[in-house]
């Protein structure tokens, strides 16, 4: 279940408390589940706690969830996904989260479909404050276009999320130099 950190320190897992929070920024945040009632894939099982996954491995998780990928192409027009794997055992993994641990925009919508593990999304709000939301298992985010907002890990530093694509141009960082307030509480140096 999502949880929401405002800069107060105030903390919310009440959805409706977290839904009010996200409305003035348009973030759609959904349960979705990995398994659905006609889908017992112990395939999809045993590959979600893997610290690694091969390409075919990755394939496959990507085809249980195809339910998913069919209705973002339906309803949204989105073209291509990919299946992100970050855990602590990658050698470059600090280097590569320092691609999106700064204020940031994109030209498209920057949806995720988390399926293991957490990660922490930072907004800036239209009136300047900034709130922090972790995002686990099973939950979709859309954060809109040109939302300012910031991506972290969180402790455990593994996540395994579904990413979806109109297209991949759009999806490219524009970092805007926003200092962020968290870093005292959350957001690692």
């Amino acid at each position: 279940m999502a949880i929401l950190q405002l800069e107060n320190g105030n903390t919310y897992r009440d959805t409706a408390d977290i839904d009010r929070e996200l409305a003035p920024l348009n973030i759609q945040l959904q349960r979705w589940p990995v398994l659905d009632s006609t889908n017992d894939d112990l395939e999809l099982l045993a590959l979600l706690p893997q610290e690694q996954l091969n390409e075919s491995e990755k394939v496959l998780v990507l085809k249980s969830l195809d339910r998913y990928f069919q209705r973002l192409q339906q309803d949204g027009g989105y073209q291509s996904r990919d299946l992100l794997v970050l855990h602590p055992a990658m050698p470059d993994l600090d280097y590569l989260m320092t691609k999106f641990n700064q204020t940031h925009t994109h030209t498209h919508d920057e949806v995720r479909y988390v399926i293991a593990g957490e990660g922490v999304f930072g907004f800036v709000r239209p009136d300047g404050s900034q709130i922090e939301l972790t995002v686990q298992a099973e939950e979709y985010i859309n954060v809109p276009a040109l939302t300012e907002h910031w991506f972290h890990l969180s402790a455990s530093r593994s996540i395994k999320a579904v990413r979806y694509f109109i297209d991949t141009n759009g999806w490219s960082p524009a970092y805007t130099d926003t200092p962020i307030r968290f870093q005292s509480l959350t957001h690692p140096n």
